[in-house]
């Protein structure tokens, strides 16, 4: 008895000493997989940017330093701050910050547009549709990201090009026909039809949640429906909002496939000119580097407010 008592409370003397041991076995599978596809690209991709003018062959050497001993000279460090700076002091060209501000005027758009026909579609399914059809009209919603994005934009493309479905219904009704392929309306229209089922989904999880008793009590207090809304839905259901419109907002201010087919030459983004500077004829794999590093730091302030605010906890 005494030895099994003995081996007992050796057990428990090591099992504290191994137990730092169980989350880094549990995360090392997840661990390794984003250190090799997400943090090495993403250095790989900001020591390009430090490299002026680098293309496809050319020596990685950020920032075109060979002789290092420069840098024991205080007087050079400005020159080679300024090498290194080069790829991104050239984003600030008028010509590149209006492709950033046309990126960013197609999510912002398409976020509102998403919200405003969101909302109401998701507290229809939520709170009004019987609840015995609410798990069929959520998948009907979830139904089109089964299917490539490239087919469903192509099947825009079907509708709105000037022999299109769109056009021949209007003109068979005495309507003129359109001309929205290849602006930006068509991009919008591309980009709300791909990210409205997120929006449709995280906002129906929200007002599901609903606590009617609230809106009850508003009424009973004199509010009116404009009031109950705005005073007593709203505040229940900002945290899904924000996460639905944060999601939209970070899924197509990196969208390719939608400004390329449905926008024309006028629609350039961000996403197609970083194309252009990889598989383009400039080829220029140092600005396209820093033209990526910029929609990442974009992106992952947007991720900041969106664990910021979409977590919060609901104001009652």
């Amino acid at each position: 008895m005494n030895s099994l008592n003995k081996m007992g409370e050796i057990e428990k003397s090591n099992r504290p000493k191994l137990q730092w041991l169980e989350p880094i076995l549990l995360l090392a599978p997840s661990g390794i997989w984003l250190v090799l596809f997400l943090v090495l690209p993403t250095l790989i991709i900001f020591e390009l940017s430090l490299v002026p003018g680098i293309r496809p062959g050319d020596i990685v050497n950020p920032g075109g330093i060979t002789d290092y001993s420069q840098f024991s000279n205080p007087q050079r460090w400005q020159t080679i701050w300024e090498s290194l700076v080069l790829n991104y002091t050239r984003i600030i060209d008028p010509l590149y910050l209006q492709v950033i501000k046309r990126s960013l005027s197609f999510a912002i758009g398409t976020t509102a547009i998403c919200l405003v026909i969101a909302f109401p579609v998701a507290y229809w399914i939520a709170q009004l549709a019987p609840q015995r059809f609410r798990n069929i009209l959520v998948l009907a919603f979830v139904l089109p990201l089964w299917t490539s994005s490239l087919l469903r934009t192509y099947a825009w493309i079907t509708i709105l090009r000037p022999t299109g479905l769109l056009n021949s219904i209007l003109t068979s009704i005495g309507l003129p026909a359109l001309d929205i392929l290849n602006r930006n309306s068509a991009v919008f229209i591309g980009m709300s039809y791909s990210a409205l089922p997120y929006m449709v989904l995280i906002l129906y999880a929200s007002l599901e949640k609903l606590d009617k008793q609230l809106l009850e009590a508003a009424a009973d207090l004199g509010a009116n429906p404009i009031q109950v809304f705005w005073k007593a839905t709203i505040p229940q259901v900002i945290t899904g909002i924000a996460a639905s419109s944060f999601l939209v907002f970070i899924t197509t201010l990196g969208d390719f496939v939608n400004p390329e087919l449905l926008g024309g030459a006028s629609s350039m983004t961000v996403a197609r000119l970083v194309y252009n500077q990889f598989l383009g004829a400039t080829q220029n794999w140092g600005f396209g580097s820093a033209l990526s590093m910029t929609l990442i730091l974009l992106v992952s302030i947007a991720i900041a407010l969106l664990i910021k605010f979409g977590e919060a906890t609901p104001k009652q």
